[in-house]
């Protein structure tokens, strides 16, 4: 949970299972016995895991503790945790990516049982530390496999990004995430939602934008500049010319590595983790390149949407993802409406540019 105010975006497979698990309202009122399970599986060392950091209000629902906070203060905020500590925090928009990770892992061990080569969930959190009791019963009661906790007691957490050795951050506070962007760490800002579609239970789905968040800016600041046509000249006359990295790169490397290990058991077609590039390039103008560029960097990518423009949220209504990364509000909130957790990524010239109401005119959708 951010002892910070930030923005709450409010709008409203294959075994599925309700992304989340459970409703804000089917866990409002549950009590639960607080228990220490005596047997979990025993996390990877940081230097051999893949590291997700989450915060406690994108991992669990925290919206009315947060408002406690900002309204009446730190001292009733830590008060009504204290008190409530027997209650469960529903779950958050980040809850069935966790659990879908976690079902990784579940196959890795059974395929390499003496490998760390597994996803480690660390709850990042500049909460006090007398949240704990309820965060960690809370964590049992869902039966989430989290060992490693980080509270700072108000301040940043950012500066244990790096010694927890992250490969993805995740957060409610688009401030720290842009901090996190700024030491070269993947983050993205999730947002709580009302309407979460249904997800696989089985399958671990990740869907990124192309431009600013797995490439570099380079193309969106040829239109910026030069405008549309400019644009599919410069791709046309460097298609060749790998396209530098982007922020989330590192994160698709890593899940590339795990897919890998499934392959290699003949697992290719039966895969638990599946990847997308969701982008509204036009495939024939400036696609080519994008996909030179994977190609480049020995990334394969499962599947690939060219969307020529036309909203994204309808394709990853089809694909269920159970997260998707985009540099663009507009996007990000085309997706969300449809039930996709989708997640800000503040990186590259987008972002230094005003946005002029929910549809960014300056910003061509077919660059992105």
């Amino acid at each position: 949970m951010s002892l910070n105010s930030s923005q709450t975006l409010t709008i409203g497979g294959q075994d599925l299972v309700r992304n989340g698990s459970r409703t804000p309202r089917e866990d409002a009122g549950a009590v639960m016995k607080p228990s220490t399970p005596t047997k979990k599986p025993q996390p990877p060392r940081p230097e051999n895991g893949i590291t997700i950091a989450v915060s406690s209000r994108v991992l669990f629902n925290m919206e009315k503790e947060q408002q406690i906070f900002e309204q009446q203060g730190m001292e009733e905020y830590i008060k009504y945790q204290v008190e409530h500590e027997t209650e469960p925090f529903s779950p958050g928009p980040a809850f069935s990516f966790v659990k879908a990770l976690e079902a990784v892992n579940t196959q890795l061990r059974e395929l390499y049982p003496e490998s760390e080569e597994l996803f480690d969930v660390v709850l990042i959190t500049n909460n006090h530390a007398y949240v704990g009791l309820r965060l960690i019963n809370t964590i049992n009661h869902h039966q989430l496999f989290i060992e490693r906790f980080c509270m700072t007691g108000g301040n940043s957490p950012i500066g244990y990004l790096k010694a927890y050795h992250t490969n993805l951050y995740l957060s409610a506070d688009p401030v720290k995430v842009h901090e996190a962007l700024e030491e070269g760490i993947a983050a993205a800002t999730m947002f709580t939602q009302e309407k979460m579609t249904e997800v696989s239970e089985t399958q671990l789905r990740v869907a990124f934008d192309g431009d600013a968040v797995l490439f570099s800016d380079e193309s969106e600041q040829i239109f910026k500049a030069h405008g549309l046509d400019k644009f599919f000249e410069h791709e046309k006359a460097h298609e060749n010319k790998p396209l530098d990295h982007g922020p989330l790169k590192g994160f698709l490397e890593v899940l590339g590595k795990l897919q890998k290990k499934f392959y290699a058991k003949g697992q290719r077609m039966d895969c638990p983790i599946r990847t997308y590039l969701v982008t509204a390039r036009s495939a024939a103008s400036s696609g080519a390149r994008a996909l030179k560029t994977l190609r480049s960097w020995g990334l394969e990518i499962d599947e690939a949407l060219f969307l020529a423009g036309a909203p994204k949220g309808p394709m990853l209504e089809k694909i269920r993802p159970h997260i998707f990364f985009d540099d663009q509000m507009f996007h990000v909130e085309g997706a969300a409406e449809m039930g996709t957790v989708a997640c800000h990524v503040p990186y590259g010239i987008a972002q230094r540019i005003p946005r002029k109401g929910v549809k960014d005119k300056e910003t061509s959708p077919a660059v992105k």
